[in-house]
Parts: C-alpha cells; structure tokens; sequence
C-alpha cells in the first residue's frame, strides 16, 4: 500500500508540475517521501547482510531533491517527479560507487549500480587504468552469465579509445567510457509486490563484483572540495 502511495503521488506530480500544486499538497509529499524512505531503511539492512561497506546512515540523507535547477534548461517545469536514492560506502556520496534506486511510475523505475558521473576526469583515468592493466578481470566480471542476463555496461564514452591506451586492448570498448554504471529496470507492478526488497537486494547483489572492481580501482579518490 505505501508503494502504490508513491507511485500515486509521483504520477500526479508529473500531471500538475507546478509550485501551486507542489505546495498544496505538501501533506501528500510528506507521505509519499516518508514512504520512500522507509523502504531505503529495509534495502540498508537487508544489504549490511551481504555488504560490509553499508553504513547507518538516515535514509534522508541518501536521496535527492525533487526540485529541478532550470537555469540552464530548455525544460523549465520546476520539478522532477521521481524519488532517488543512492546506497554507497560513503552514502550519496557518488564515489566510492554504490547502488542506486530510482522510482518512477509508468514503467520508468530502475535499479542502477557503478560510477554515474562523468564529471570526475580523475576518477575516469583510475577506472581505465584499472580496466587496461586488470582487463581479463574486468571481462571475467561483465562477460558472467549471470550478469549478462540481467545487465549490460553503460555509460557516456568517445568515439576511440583515449591516447595513452592502446587501440587494440581487448577492452578497448570499455575504455572509451567516461562512466561505467549499470540500470535494471522494474516495472510498476513488481515494485508494489511484497516481495520487492528481497527483488531489488537480489539485483544488487548480482552488481557487487562490478562495483567491487570500480571501487578498488577508485581507491585513493579524493572528491573535490570546490
């Protein structure tokens, strides 16, 4: 039933996204994030079971805001109607990577894994370098059978592989990446089963080598200060 509280309230963000209604319904979006939020809490226990880099950390401080920056946007609707939450060693932090979880009605919800962000060139150097000198590693991870069933590797890359690696590595494809993340999608129906938290630990639990792998290479990763 809290689910489809979320699901509900999200798609009727979406129908009226505007401050008016955002404002006025205040005692819904408290409900829906409370909800949201609740689940985070089950996942963070559920996961400290088979990972011992999750922290306890408030729910709270794991997700992101709704409200859009559209300063720079061609899209000025004020608001993005989904809930977001990233599970990491270092809680929202983006690095070391962790697991992410987005909900959004109609089909559009997902369960990620990996380094989202390709705003670190640091970071995207590690990862390369990790790939390059580790790339058997690397393939015995992505090529699984298991994890090719469920994923496939994701992210912004170039068009050839970066100077200073060779054209012809194996994993050349992957070093042209400048993110390397994963995204499971969940369609509405299964996030309002009962059995969903055991689904989605599941789903990350077939990601842990891949962020495993990411988050050694990313060892030593300091987040800018400015």
């Amino acid at each position: 039933m809290e689910m489809k509280l979320v699901l509900d309230y999200l798609r009727d963000l979406a129908a009226h996204n505007n401050r008016e209604w955002y404002q006025g319904t205040r005692k819904r979006r408290m409900e829906a994030c409370q909800a949201f939020e609740a689940l985070i809490s089950e996942l963070m226990v559920v996961l400290r079971k088979t990972h011992g880099n999750i922290p306890s950390i408030e729910p709270k401080k794991l997700t992101f805001k709704m409200v859009r920056d559209i300063r720079f946007s061609h899209d000025k609707l004020p608001y993005n109607p989904v809930f977001r939450a990233h599970i990491g060693p270092m809680g929202k932090q983006p690095i070391p990577v962790g697991y992410f979880l987005m909900i959004s009605p109609e089909n559009q919800s997902f369960l990620g894994g990996g380094l989202f962000s390709d705003i670190f060139k640091d970071a995207t150097a590690m990862v390369r370098d990790a790939i390059s000198s580790q790339g058997r590693e690397w393939e015995e991870i992505i090529m699984a059978p298991d994890f090719k069933t469920h994923f496939t590797v994701m992210g912004k890359a170039l068009k050839r592989v970066p100077l200073g690696y060779d054209k012809d590595h194996p994993q050349g494809e992957y070093l042209k990446n400048k993110s390397w993340y994963l995204e499971y999608p969940v369609p509405d129906t299964q996030i309002l089963k009962g059995d969903f938290i055991e689904m989605a630990t599941d789903i990350f639990v077939k990601m842990r080598d891949f962020n495993d792998f990411l988050n050694r290479a990313l060892e030593g990763f300091e987040m800018p200060t400015c």
